[in-house]
């Protein structure tokens, strides 16, 4: 793998219901979730959230009963590079790191669960490629595409404190802010030289420090349509960030937090199986 370490290379929706997760997000996003657990999962529910060009933008973890029982709930979950799976967790518990799901070996790679100092939960992953693609990058990220996730935006009890974090584990870099007033400074990251994301404090009324990923659609307008036309909530309206794109935040039927990039235009728009009658039902 040649993405540089700390980028982000997958993103994991953990959801209670699959087959209603797949019908959201191919009306909202465009996305096709698989009907079946893929067969290599052993005995887990978990199928690949597959793009329009051919690519997978990530995977869906079905939850268990147990899970449920067990705490877990409806989540999109982001996994770090990370070339050294057991060093990396040593040396993030010895900083007040927690973890969470120990290490584990699975076909696609080495995986753990951990969160840091202020409590914001996180995958770390070093990936097996597949035989002959040694030199394959992960595109589940990308800055500027519709159907990958666009942005990584961590709220944050202690932004000082958790830029020094990522920066000595992830070798993340933090050049450039954008001033958010009584909110402080909207402080832009960096892994390699790609833009990734920002830190910012957490807002008041938030329970706990946590990361949010932005996903890319092709117009803003008709995915927040299309969010509520699905069963989903609005969180905030879509609003014009930097650069002349708009964002909003919203919550999918099983409660899993989300949000959304793109532009405003009326964008040809070709919907997953799923959500096509839907998605061709809520054009403007």
């Amino acid at each position: 793998m040649t993405n540089p370490k700390g980028s982000f290379i997958w993103y994991e929706l953990m959801t209670s219901d699959p087959d209603a997760a797949a019908r959201f997000y191919g009306a909202v996003v465009g996305w096709t979730i698989a009907t079946h657990a893929d067969p290599a999962a052993s005995g887990v529910d978990y199928r690949m959230i597959a793009r329009s060009d051919g690519g997978n933008a990530g995977g869906v973890l079905g939850l268990s009963a147990d899970m449920l029982a067990g705490g877990a709930r409806p989540a999109w979950m982001g996994y770090l590079y990370t070339p050294d799976v057991d060093a990396t967790i040593a040396s993030i518990t010895a900083d007040g790191g927690a973890v969470h799901m120990l290490a584990t070996d699975l076909p696609v790679g080495r995986i753990a669960m951990l969160s840091d100092p202020q409590g914001a939960a996180f995958y770390v992953m070093n990936p097996i490629p597949p035989a002959g693609m040694e030199d394959m990058d992960s595109d589940a990220f990308s800055p500027t595409e519709a159907q990958h996730v666009r942005w990584n935006e961590l709220m944050t009890s202690d932004p000082e404190a958790a830029i020094a974090f990522y920066r000595k584990h992830f070798d993340w870099r933090q050049e450039g802010a954008f001033d958010m007033g009584e909110m402080g400074p909207y402080r832009f990251v960096q892994a390699g030289e790609v833009g990734i994301g920002a830190i910012m404090r957490l807002v008041p009324g938030a329970p706990a420090s946590m990361w949010s990923y932005y996903i890319g659609v092709d117009d803003i307008d008709r995915a927040a349509a299309a969010v509520t036309a699905n069963g989903g909530t609005t969180i905030s309206e879509a609003m014009e960030i930097p650069g002349g794109e708009f964002a909003m935040n919203g919550r999918d039927p099983q409660g899993a937090a989300f949000g959304l990039v793109g532009p405003r235009h009326q964008a040809p728009f070709s919907p997953s199986p799923e959500g096509e009658g839907i998605a061709r039902g809520e054009r403007r």
